[in-house]
């Protein structure tokens, strides 16, 4: 078994630039980019604990914010399993994050995230 415990850094770079897109478009009131570049983010930390998780915590933050139940409660599941199921690298690739999509399906991953990950 895989475990994993720390993003390769070609990945680091990755997220990091898609959590700054994420607080560029959350800080000019453009929340249908913001919430983009977090699901992008998560799709690229999804397979490491601490990017994984804190992809979750940022959703959340951004639930509350928006007034969204749905995504709130969906976001405090997704915490509660899903930093130790990037641990043993037991994770649904390509999956966005959010709360509109169930947290266990296998979803398409973009080209460009593709590319990173399988390099």
């Amino acid at each position: 078994m895989k475990l994993n415990t720390k993003i390769p850094s070609n990945l680091k770079v990755a997220f990091e630039s898609e959590l700054e897109k994420y607080r560029q478009h959350l800080n000019s009131g453009n929340y249908k980019d913001a919430w983009y570049h977090l699901e992008r983010s998560h799709i690229i930390g999804q397979s490491y604990p601490i990017e994984h998780t804190y992809s979750h915590w940022l959703m959340l933050k951004f639930g509350f914010m928006q007034k969204d139940t749905k995504e709130v409660l969906g976001q405090i599941i997704r915490l509660l399993v899903g930093g130790w199921k990037s641990f043993i690298d037991h994770v649904p690739l390509g999956n966005t994050g959010g709360a509109n999509v169930p947290p266990l399906k296998r979803m398409p991953i973009p080209k460009d995230i593709k590319e990173l990950l399988y390099k």
